[in-house]
């Protein structure tokens, strides 16, 4: 029987989603749309004190922005009981244990360990504690929390990106599962999920390597298939250094701020670390169909912002007067002029919002540039424009005219005229401006 493929996209909603979550969520969505399966957001909200309406919304917004559907939507803050329920699961075939030490505690047991050059392990003391020992504890004020007691043996997996992994459980401390305050961490909850919730894929970054060690466990305690598991590598900043999320400028929602289109982002994301090159597409369907996890590397990538400009722009310019017209009726731009005002202004922009510049140029003239050697020369050709409207073929036959009037040709005639007309050294043919252009400039 043919396994369903099910992958899922767990973000903490404690803060907006920036270009490294969205690397996991986009590589989860094209494994699994490549196969026909299931793509689940998965919101991973135990965390109460940190967790935000707003961030949900935004993390919600981002995902319709880049046309990344789900097929459903779960919150962990509201499967608690069956935490519950599966910790008792665990307790009772004993792999689960209280533990009481405190913060300072434990750092002072890291500490000691360091220092005879040994691994920081916790020491399973606490598996030894009698119930009287622990009502002791108790009764100091001290609240119990909860650790996984790890088959010490070896843990090995073959994994989609960086291949065989085999990892000694023995060298790995038992991972603290629920807090004193109870609330249910990352490693428990995700695990009980993916269970529960039959996936079978999941992508995610080299960070949780060892995490997938000990949830492979977790996962077979609670009589679950593990997944299969690829650990994608971490991005870093263009000069290779560390690549902060909390980087305001690397969130979805501030790119979509400046500018960055969303097939210009996902494009990028999708080869970025790979031995694919990255190249434009312009459909989700390109995307899924080009995709292949296995093309990825292990070792840190590099990423930059500024490469996506040239994307953008790239793909801005591809774009039909269809999927812009409403924008350039915002602006003000007659309906018989937009076909031409489009034509003339997507070669010379990068975002969308460049073109209002044009439009203003357009519509209320420039601020003219005129050097103080050509300003009599300006004056006179502006005295030869003839009325407006303008045609394309307005600019030949003035400048044919002016030539004749003044001597003026090549550079020393087009480059004032256009300078003056426009207050820009270079854009668009000019032949091809006046038409567009309103006004005339007031020398």
């Amino acid at each position: 029987m043919t396994v369903k493929t099910v992958t899922r996209f767990a973000p903490s909603p404690t803060g907006y989603i920036h270009v490294g979550n969205l690397r996991t969520a986009l590589m989860n969505y094209l494994i699994t749309r490549k196969a026909g399966g299931t793509f689940i957001l998965r919101l991973d909200d135990t965390d109460q004190e940190r967790s935000k309406q707003e961030y949900i919304d935004g993390l919600i917004a981002d995902l319709a922005w880049l046309g990344l559907k789900y097929d459903r939507i779960e919150q962990q803050s509201k499967r608690m009981a069956r935490y519950a329920e599966a910790a008792e699961q665990l307790k009772a075939a004993g792999r689960f244990y209280e533990c009481f030490e405190t913060p300072v505690e434990l750092d002072l047991k890291r500490k000691k360990l360091l220092n005879m050059g040994r691994p920081p392990v916790y020491d399973r003391a606490s598996l030894s504690l009698t119930e009287d020992q622990k009502a002791a504890y108790r009764a100091e004020g001290r609240q119990g929390y909860w650790r996984f007691r790890l088959d010490q043996e070896r843990i090995e997996w073959k994994d989609g990106i960086i291949g065989d992994i085999s990892i000694d459980a023995a060298s790995v401390s038992d991972p603290v599962l629920i807090k004193a305050d109870g609330q249910v961490l990352y490693t428990f909850a995700s695990s009980v999920d993916d269970v529960d919730m039959g996936v079978t894929h999941i992508v995610r970054g080299a960070d949780h390597v060892t995490n997938t060690a000990t949830q492979i466990q977790i996962m077979k305690a609670l009589g679950g298939t593990p997944p299969q598991f690829a650990h994608h590598s971490l991005l870093t900043g263009p000069g290779g250094e560390e690549l902060s999320k909390r980087l305001g400028t690397l969130s979805l929602r501030d790119l979509r701020a400046r500018g960055v289109e969303p097939m210009a982002l996902l494009s990028l994301m999708a080869r970025l670390g790979s031995s694919k090159p990255v190249e434009l597409v312009h459909s989700l369907d390109e995307l899924i169909a080009g995709f292949d996890v296995g093309s990825f590397g292990a070792a840190p990538t590099k990423f930059d912002a500024e490469d996506l400009f040239p994307l953008t722009r790239a793909h801005v310019q591809s774009l039909p007067l269809s999927a812009v017209a409403d924008k350039i009726a915002a602006l003000g731009v007659p309906d018989d002029l937009a076909e031409a005002f489009w034509a003339v202004a997507k070669g010379n922009i990068t975002v969308l919002a460049d073109l209002e510049g044009w439009w203003t140029l357009f519509r209320d003239g420039a601020t003219p540039l005129v050097d103080d050697e050509d300003r009599d020369f300006v004056a006179q050709a502006f005295a030869m424009l003839p009325a407006q409207p303008w045609t394309t073929a307005t600019w030949g036959e003035w400048t044919a005219a002016v030539k004749e009037a003044t001597g003026r040709k090549g550079k020393t005639l087009f480059r004032p005229l256009r300078r003056a007309l426009t207050g820009l050294d270079a854009g668009p043919e000019m032949a091809d401006v006046m038409p567009l252009l309103r006004g005339v400039p007031k020398l």
